[in-house]
C-alpha cells in the first residue's frame, strides 16, 4: 500500500515564503519512489498549483490547509504524513490523524522508508 505525503509551503519546502528545508529534488524522489504527493496550504489552490506547475511535479491533490481531512477520504494510503513548520500544521495534521513532522526531521527520516533504497 502506499505512503502519503502532504506538504505545506510557506517554511517547509524550498519555493515558499520564507524557504524551507525541503528541496524540489527530494519531492521528486518521493514522486519516484511511488508515494502519493500534494500540498496542503494556506496558499489558495491556484497559487499552490503554480508551485507545482513551475517546479515541473505532477501532485495528486492541493488543498486548503483545513481540508486536510478531504485528501485522507480520498486516498487510501498505509501511511499518511503532513509536513509543515507550524502549530496549525500540527493540529490539522493530528485533527485528520496525519503524522506530523516538522521539515528538518521529515528531511532526516522521510526518505529513508523501505522502497528508498
Amino acid at each position: 500500500m502506499a505512503i502519503l505525503i502532504s506538504f505545506d509551503i510557506d517554511g517547509t519546502l524550498e519555493m515558499g515564503d520564507p524557504p524551507g528545508p525541503i528541496t524540489m529534488t527530494m519531492v521528486r524522489k518521493a514522486k519516484e519512489l511511488g508515494f502519493i504527493i500534494g500540498s496542503c496550504s494556506d496558499r489558495t489552490i491556484r497559487s499552490q498549483q503554480r508551485i507545482w506547475q513551475d517546479s515541473d511535479i505532477l501532485v495528486e491533490f492541493t488543498v486548503l490547509k483545513h481540508q486536510l481531512d478531504s485528501v485522507k477520504a480520498e486516498f487510501d494510503a498505509e501511511e499518511y504524513f503532513h509536513i509543515g513548520d507550524t502549530t496549525l500544521d500540527r493540529m490539522y495534521a493530528e485533527r485528520s490523524r496525519f503524522e506530523y513532522l516538522l521539515p528538518d526531521a521529515a528531511a532526516a527520516r522521510l526518505w529513508d522508508f523501505p522502497n528508498s533504497t
